[in-house]
């Protein structure tokens, strides 16, 4: 079938606002108005890898195939045809040596060099995944200068950083991966880290855990940390030694006892995510000739050295027809489906030659294996579609045909472009075809085409999240492999002008399905969302369609609040038996890091607080009676980050405040009343003592009753360091400007007057508190003198939206996703 066929054997759906708002935000350039002229430029920039003679041929193709749904990944569409010096490539894989810099002895380059590579990688607009199990741990020695290494963690802070200064510089916000393995002496420490408020904020972490680690936890095993840089004399009196091998232990532990410190951050954090590197080094075509270690930061490609990510998804909706059996039984249009793959290959072969490399071992990592990904989105609508349950095994039996097709077809394609334009240099068929790769499984025709005129790239597929890609040119259809999140929701939008608008945003099968006659009141069961499938049925898709990518899937099993956390550890456990390359779960409203109590939120009962001291004269005003005890049991709380700036730059903190209801004077209501202050653990800095000491003392004064005494004598504070600026206020003539204190303790001061006002106004958690320990996450990126919004029920517990200011953006198929207002921010 024709790709105009195809078009017109759909019914076209009006452009969703969404839509057209997204395809002007991120990928419209310059005098670009409409899809079909982004498309244009970028089918031109894609063939002008081609001989002159063929140009235009390939021009016409690659165009035809972009609107029939061969999309590129976002790097492509934004950028190629353009002339901005910016990758097209949306991720790489960086190596770390284990030396401050230069080149380490195993040619690996040093930290500093690594930092310096990474961060020009980020400043292209490259997403960057890293291995740091080289790096020696803390406790080891250093020979050099004679002292002790300061270990991954402490350096990992810095390409934090580098890549949150180098954000301050551009409009994207640099992704990274951060990979340790799970025999380093430092791994708990990894673990752990992101518990700490604040750290790490521009990471993905996963732990690299291989067969020997989980065969140890079945057997209940004792687990060796190990390193080949020598412990420090501190170490080896402790009883640290070296192995047959060659390995320093650092350290032995229960296998368990490690599995269940992952858990629980895991299950508490959402990180760190998993890596099963065995799995992923079996299966690879080239492990002949590279190790991988680590992946790009949504964990879809599992990368060597300076490897990286040149995707394009294919919108499966396009391939429907009939869907839900308007006109006929509906089908998937498979032979339409396999020649648009073919065509995407030569189109994502084509971008190893046009685009923009940061860095020259980049280009010639990918001139010498030509890896490519061309995967797929809007599975979970597509099955829908098809009237097939995303959950049961008829949907999971069309979602692995579909794969398997676009395996073959790729594959095939990938041949006859080796015939015309030669096999990738490092392709050798017999070790491509050895025994356990991923090539060995082919159909045998595949398998000799493949020993008789070699295969371009080396590896074809990858099934990655499509973000905003999804939302400008597939209709808001459902991202990657994930079922749909929601059928329908309100988007609230910040205008240029300060104000704020809103529309309905639709899922596209939903709105076809509507625009067909179908009853969205009354949808039939094939409508399954996310949400309402258990996470065995996550990772059976998963597993359903794993054997026929070549490299790895980005997915989120999404976890009820509540769900038991036994059954949550169980879920890793299958994913290795099912021989799946990694996981990634989210549970919303995680603990992350409160030092309060994790109890539902309600008001005490009147009793539970101590009645008013008469002799403050204050018994008929419940804002001064003396609290002589704090009440069991949790209550409301409000965790804030403060940003403000003194004259050594930006400095940020979190504070936790939390509210005890207090009857009324009249007794027919009650009122709350700020009476503790804390500043959660983990915070460094000088500042850390009087502040905290600070926290304490406005405490006792918030229980005695002259809290507001309190708070005016820290805004009179003053210093020699100059003022700090905090927060805006507004002039006569309605313009805001910066508001300047005379300390830190002044301007910390006023944002506690700031908070406790919004929250008596109602713009602080007004529809629904949330447990004090859910708290913090909330609040990471909440500005001040912004009043912000409130969680209502139904959303998810998380960052500020940089669109709607509801604290709900949690992270979902590897993007930022909204649960309040639905927008996508960065992915990766």
């Amino acid at each position: 079938m024709k790709h105009e066929d195809i078009a017109a054997s759909r019914l076209e759906l009006p452009v969703q606002p969404i839509s057209q708002d997204v395809l002007a935000e991120k990928y419209l350039k310059k005098e670009e108005k409409t899809e079909d002229q982004l498309f244009a430029r970028v089918a031109r920039a894609l063939a002008s890898a081609e001989k002159p003679a063929l140009r235009a041929e390939w021009e016409a193709k690659f165009l035809a195939n972009l609107k029939a749904g061969a999309i590129g990944a976002g790097r492509i569409m934004s950028a190629a045809g353009t002339d901005i010096q910016a990758t097209l490539i949306n991720c790489f894989v960086q190596p770390v040596g284990d030396a401050i810099q230069g080149v380490a002895d195993d040619g690996y380059p040093g930290i500093y060099e690594a930092l310096r590579e990474a961060a020009e990688t980020m400043r292209r607009g490259g997403g960057v995944g890293y291995d740091f199990s080289r790096i020696r741990p803390s406790g080891a020695e250093v020979k050099g200068t004679a002292s002790i290494a300061s270990g991954p963690c402490s350096y990992i802070n810095v390409f934090d950083q580098s890549c949150a200064t180098v954000e301050s510089a551009g409009s994207r916000r640099g992704a990274q991966m951060g990979v340790l393995r799970i025999d380093h002496p430092d791994v708990l420490d990894f673990i752990t880290a992101k518990r700490t408020p604040g750290r790490w904020n521009n990471f993905n972490v996963s732990v690299g855990v291989t067969d020997a680690f989980m065969q140890a936890l079945e057997k209940n095993a004792d687990w060796e940390l190990v390193h080949k840089a020598r412990p420090g004399a501190a170490l080896r009196e402790s009883g640290s030694y070296q192995r047959q091998d060659g390995l320093w232990v650092y350290k032995r532990l229960p296998a368990r006892q490690l599995w269940d410190t992952i858990m629980k951050s895991a299950y508490d954090f959402a990180e760190p995510g998993i890596l099963f590197i065995d799995a992923i080094r079996r299966d690879n075509n080239l492990n002949y000739c590279e190790t991988i270690e680590a992946t790009n930061p949504c964990g879809e490609q599992p990368l060597p050295p300076y490897g990286c990510c040149d995707l394009g998804p294919i919108i499966l909706t396009r391939f429907v027809r009939h869907a839900f059996g308007e006109g006929g039984e509906p089908m998937f249009d498979f032979d339409a489906f396999e020649k648009v793959v073919a065509i995407q290959v030569r189109a994502l072969d084509n971008v190893l030659d046009v685009t923009f490399w940061p860095l020259e071992q980049q280009r010639a990592e990918a001139a010498a294996k030509r890896r490519i990904g061309v995967g797929f989105t809007g599975l979970g609508n597509t099955l829908a579609m098809l009237r097939l349950r995303y959950d049961r095994d008829e949907g999971r039996q069309m979602a692995a045909r579909i794969a398997e097709a676009m395996r073959n077809a790729a594959y095939r394609a990938s041949i006859e472009l080796a015939r015309e334009k030669g096999a990738f240099p490092r392709f050798d068929a017999t070790q491509y075809l050895g025994q356990g790769t991923f090539a060995s499984r082919l159909p045998q025709d595949i398998q000799d085409a493949i020993r008789k005129h070699g295969i371009r790239n080396s590896h074809l597929l990858s099934i990655a999240p499509t973000g905003t890609v999804s939302l400008a040119f597939a209709d808001n259809a459902s991202n990657g492999i994930e079922p749909p999140f929601s059928w329908t929701y309100t988007r609230k939008k910040r205008e240029a002008d300060g104000s704020r608008s809103e529309y309905q945003v639709e899922d596209h099968a939903w709105r076809l399905y509507k625009a067909q006659g179908g009853d969205v009141s009354h949808l039939p069961d094939y409508f399954v969302n996310a949400l309402a499938m258990t996470a065995e049925e996550h990772i059976a898709m998963m597993q359903a369609v794993q054997p026929f990518i070549d490299t790895s899937i980005s997915k989120t099993v999404n976890v009820p609040a509540d769900y038991p956390y036994d059954d949550f550890k169980d879920l890793y456990a299958k994913a290795w038996k099912a021989r799946l390359k990694g996981l990634a779960t989210y549970r919303p409203n995680a603990i992350v890091g409160s030092v309060l109590e994790a109890a539902p939120a309600e008001a005490p009962k009147q009793e539970n607080a101590a009645p008013a001291s008469p002799r403050h004269g204050h018994a008929d005003d419940p804002m001064r009676t003396v609290i002589e005890k704090r009440p069991t049991g949790g209550l409301p709380a409000v965790a804030e980050k403060i940003d403000y700036w003194t004259s050594e730059g930006p400095q940020r903190l979190y504070l936790i405040v939390t509210f005890l209801p207090m009857p009324t004077a009249d007794g027919k209501g009650t009122v709350e009343r700020a009476i503790e202050f804390f500043m959660p653990v983990g915070q460094n800095g000088e500042s850390q003592q009087w502040i905290t000491a600070t926290m304490r003392s406005l405490s006792l004064a918030a229980r005695g009753g002259f809290l507001d005494r309190a708070l005016e004598d820290l805004r009179k504070v003053t210093w020699d360091r100059g003022p700090v600026r905090l927060g805006t206020y507004q002039k006569a003539d309605g313009t805001r400007v910066p508001r300047w204190h005379d300390s830190e303790v002044a301007a910390i001061g006023y944002a506690i007057e700031d908070l406790i006002a919004r929250r008596a106004q109602g713009s602080l958690f007004a529809e629904g508190d949330l447990p004090a320990a859910e708290t913090l996450q909330a609040a990471k990126d909440a500005p001040q003198s912004d009043g912000a919004h409130a969680i209502t029920p139904g959303m998810m517990a998380g960052k500020k939206c940089t669109e709607c200011g509801a604290r709900a953006m949690i992270r979902k198929d590897g993007c930022d996703y909204c649960t309040q207002c639905g927008f996508v921010g960065s992915c990766g």
